[in-house]
């Protein structure tokens, strides 16, 4: 297993300044930064950096000095995980990029931190090997598994797109992934729009096959987003969780096979399945940028055009206070 390519080790470094803005960001745009809290509250899922982070305690070590302890709780997906932000119960996690959008329409207070590169190839349109559907246009009129309002949503969004179909030409059901995939290989939907490692553990034990991934469709950012007033309150741990995420990024793009020797137990997955799930991850923990918040927009547009989201989204709005953008420049 390799690193991928599109993202090598060097722009790991040219990153790291910029990062370091994200703290004084988050403090300029709110309130002064306030005592240091007695824990910090992160979700997670079984997929990205922030598992690895959770498995090597770099943040519990970083942390514990001023007396502030780490707890992790996992969710099922992005949606799930930013539902526990928005009522309180965690201050920080990770998610692809629909979950924000939904969250923000649900009325969620929260900032993006930071986000990795894109890493379109983590999720895809898969069905039953010896399903009879050849291509993304074979899905017209069929029922297509997905969790609602997770990175994949928008894949499958393009994917019926670029092959001249409307989303309304297939039936989506909503199923978080362990139920997508019990219906999956019972035969009760005809395809499933999923990531990984779910991805990589249907390819190797069911031989599930891929109809497309993500590849010139979407850039399936991993995004990393805290509740604003946990973010603008303590700026200086936010900073923190992203200088141990940036850390971790140069020791895993630099040692795969150890990223897969330790994810592995993390996720309850065999080395080869982790190995194929790690290897299409992207590395290289960068802030969020113009382009990248133009990215998502244009997600949250379209996800109002095809009334999936009640009302418009101004991702603009859950970026940091624009007066720390302007101070900081």
């Amino acid at each position: 297993m390799t690193p991928n390519p599109l993202h090598p080790r060097s722009w790991l470094s040219r990153s790291v300044a910029a990062l370091s803005l994200i703290g004084a960001l988050l403090a300029a745009g709110g309130a002064q930064a306030q005592a240091q809290p007695k824990e910090l509250r992160i979700g997670f899922q079984k997929y990205g950096t922030l598992t690895l982070l959770k498995a090597r305690g770099d943040l519990e070590q970083r942390l514990a000095p001023q007396g502030i302890a780490v707890k992790w709780t996992e969710f099922p997906a992005g949606p799930q995980l930013l539902e526990g932000l928005n009522v309180g119960s965690i201050d920080f996690g990770t998610v692809g990029e629909a979950p924000p959008i939904f969250a923000q329409a649900a009325g969620a207070d929260l900032v993006y931190v930071a986000n990795q590169p894109p890493g379109p190839a983590g999720e895809a349109i898969v069905v039953l090997k010896d399903s009879p559907l050849k291509s993304v246009a074979d899905l017209k009129g069929r029922k297509v598994a997905l969790n609602k309002g997770s990175n994949v949503h928008y894949l499958l969004v393009k994917a019926l797109e670029k092959a001249g179909l409307r989303y309304a030409d297939v039936q989506p059901v909503f199923l978080p992934p362990a139920d997508a995939r019990a219906a999956f290989e019972r035969g009760s939907v005809d395809a499933w729009v999923i990531w990984d490692p779910f991805l990589a553990a249907a390819e190797r034990q069911i031989g599930a096959r891929q109809l497309t991934d993500g590849r010139g469709l979407v850039a399936n950012h991993q995004f990393y987003l805290a509740a604003r007033p946990y973010a603008e309150k303590h700026p200086q741990v936010i900073q923190a969780i992203v200088d141990e995420l940036a850390k971790l990024d140069r020791w895993a793009a630099a040692d795969p096979k150890a990223v897969a020797t330790l994810l592995a137990p993390q996720i309850g997955l065999d080395a080869p399945i982790t190995e194929l799930a790690a290897s299409r991850f992207a590395y290289g923990i960068q802030p969020i940028t113009p382009q990248v918040a133009a990215e998502q927009q244009k997600i949250a547009d379209t996800f109002h055009e095809l009334k999936l989201i009640p009302k418009p989204v101004r991702i603009h709005d859950a970026l940091p206070r624009p007066a720390a953008t302007t101070a900081a420049r």
